[in-house]
């Protein structure tokens, strides 16, 4: 099932020839110690993305052994996304925005750089420019071919990033982003976001994003910018901040992006997506997904708060949804999916 909210009509894609992108970065954010759990250790969440672009087109990886775990061992959300695109079979296409670790598939590059810690500044201006520019192109390119993306993303600590992005543009976000744990760390967060956006006063658009965003967030607002259908944000917190920054260029691409979660994101008591969308003004669709009857402890946890979303999840089970498909089928087949990986006894490598 899908719910929607805010003026969110997920019908309105059902049917539409659609691509899913797959837009990944990193950035030195995700070493602070306790800011993420992205990853076996802080060192590893640099080597996320790629790990978990490899593992949504081939079903392993090569760049880690085993797939992306946190620490207590609970598998990447790409396990998810592998899962329900393989129920509906569309192109899925790899962007680099600005990853450290490349993947070893084959990828689009928007030819942007690492972001390094945003408190000291994340990007040099003409690298945000580029990315920008780029995704515009991408978008433009994809429109002779789809009607409609749906984007995911993969950034280590992107909700810190995400919300220092919309505090740069003047929005009440204190609090209000989401955690891959069940201990949202609030309180680093903010610390670590106050202290980026400081001096920001201003500043034109181009200096505030090099300043505190990281290159997934600026990539994904030209790709968006460019496309000239429907959009499907397929992720929590961090893609209201990417429509804060398509807001602040084409304010009139807003009425066809909607923004695709999971339940798990819209239950979250620690987050308020809802509360962040209704002021930026995008849209939201939920998939209703349920692991609570799943035979593995690893998914089970899902349902206890942890990971709930990412590397397109949520978008990519409301397109399997919107294809015929329940939450039952698409944990069928990540139990199907997960069972696999557990055999190979590769799961919890790092």
């Amino acid at each position: 099932m899908i719910k929607d909210y805010l003026g969110a009509d997920s019908s309105s894609l059902k049917g539409k020839r659609f691509a899913f992108l797959l837009v990944i970065a990193t950035t030195d954010v995700s070493l602070i110690p306790g800011i993420t759990i992205a990853g076996a250790s802080p060192e590893m969440t640099h080597y996320t993305p790629a790990a978990d672009a490899e593992f949504l087109l081939e079903g392993k990886c090569e760049v880690i052994k085993g797939i992306p775990v946190s620490p207590e061992g609970i598998p990447t959300p790409a396990i998810i996304s592998r899962a329900s695109l393989s129920l509906v079979n569309t192109t899925k296409l790899v962007v680099d925005a600005g990853a450290k670790i490349k993947p070893n598939v084959p990828f689009i590059t928007l030819h942007g750089t690492h972001g390094r810690d945003i408190r000291e500044g994340s990007l040099d201006v003409d690298v945000a420019n580029r990315i920008i520019k780029n995704g515009i192109k991408l978008g433009e390119e994809l429109s002779n071919s789809y009607e409609l993306l749906v984007i995911g993303e993969s950034v280590p600590a992107g909700t810190t990033t995400a919300l220092s992005v919309l505090l740069a543009l003047g929005y009440d976000a204190l609090n209000k982003v989401s955690s891959a744990s069940p201990r949202n760390p609030h309180e680093l967060k903010n610390k670590i976001a106050l202290e980026a956006v400081k001096g920001l006063e201003g500043k034109d658009l181009i200096s505030k994003l090099a300043k505190v965003s990281d290159p997934m967030l600026i990539g994904v607002a030209g790709i968006v910018i460019g496309f000239k259908g429907k959009v499907l944000l397929a992720g929590g917190t961090q893609m209201v901040a990417a429509a804060s920054i398509i807001k602040e260029i084409d304010k009139s691409r807003l009425s066809e992006v909607i923004i695709g979660t999971t339940r798990w994101i819209i239950e979250d008591k620690s987050a308020d997506i809802l509360g962040l969308a209704k002021q930026v003004g995008v849209s939201v669709s939920a998939a209703m997904l349920d692991f609570s009857s799943s035979k593995y402890e690893g998914l089970r946890m899902y349902e206890k708060g942890y990971v709930k979303e990412g590397v397109g999840a949520g978008g990519s089970a409301i397109m399997a949804m919107l294809n015929g498909y329940s939450s039952k089928d698409i944990l069928r087949k990540v139990e199907e999916i997960y069972s696999s990986l557990i055999s190979e006894k590769s799961i919890f490598s790092s």
